[in-house]
């Protein structure tokens, strides 16, 4: 899914690392309960293993929950966080809850009722009529997914901790990118954690939504390296 990125990172002469969470892609589940806390240990193990002290870490959806988490244990691994299409809020009861039933029936159905959930939510409504392809690619990943890490990864979405109070003491240089038709995360959430860093920066990308870095590669790369050639 980072693909784009990955390809104009690379030519830019950035070293890039684009891993799965365990028990999501390619990568196997180690455990049937996992937190945040759980995701973020694995990406310090990796960096550990890969001889990486420091590192420009972006996160996206979950992966910016697994990022907040990363700046608040380890932030002295981090050299600059970028947000994409995420929110430093907790879910509230109700938010809860459609996890927690989203979760059981991966379990007890497999991974069909979580596509269809977010299939309507993932993309801006013109990707949908005017980038089939596109939308038939990433249902295609979801399609493929262990119906048990994607339960794990729910529950553990669930129950993460409110960051809100976090952004204040993010003192790194920090870029959030938001999307103006984003259904899942609305852009009001991108501008929460920009305003609420002491050394942000917003970006709100038009046209796109919760998986604007591939519905708007052009405009997300051009937003990921001009931050990176200013840090």
């Amino acid at each position: 899914m980072w693909l784009p990125q990955a390809e104009a990172l690379a030519k830019a002469g950035c070293r890039v690392i684009t891993p799965d969470l365990q028990g999501l892609g390619e990568s196997g589940l180690a455990s049937g309960t996992l937190s945040m806390d759980d995701y973020a240990d694995d990406m310090v193990a990796l960096m550990d293993y890969l001889g990486i002290d420091k590192a420009v870490v972006g996160g996206m959806s979950m992966g910016g929950y697994v990022l907040f988490n990363l700046l608040e244990r380890y932030p002295d691994r981090i050299a600059a966080p970028i947000f994409v299409t995420t929110k430093a809020g907790g879910d509230d009861d109700a938010g809860k809850e459609r996890r927690k039933a989203l979760a059981e029936a991966s379990r007890t159905q497999g991974i069909l009722p979580v596509t269809d959930a977010f299939r309507a939510i993932l993309f801006a409504p013109a990707t949908l009529t005017d980038n089939p392809a596109l939308v038939g690619e990433v249902l295609g990943w979801m399609s493929v997914t262990d119906p048990q890490g994607a339960a794990t990864a729910l529950i553990a979405m669930q129950n993460r901790k409110d960051c809100v109070s976090l952004l204040g003491s993010i003192t790194q240089p920090a870029l959030v990118i938001g999307a103006d038709q984003d259904q899942a995360s609305p852009v009001e959430n991108s501008r929460i954690i920009a305003d609420g860093l002491p050394n942000g920066e917003l970006c709100i990308l038009h046209g796109g939504g919760h998986m604007v870095n591939l519905e708007q590669p052009l405009g997300f790369n051009e937003a990921l390296l001009g931050f990176l050639a200013r840090l």
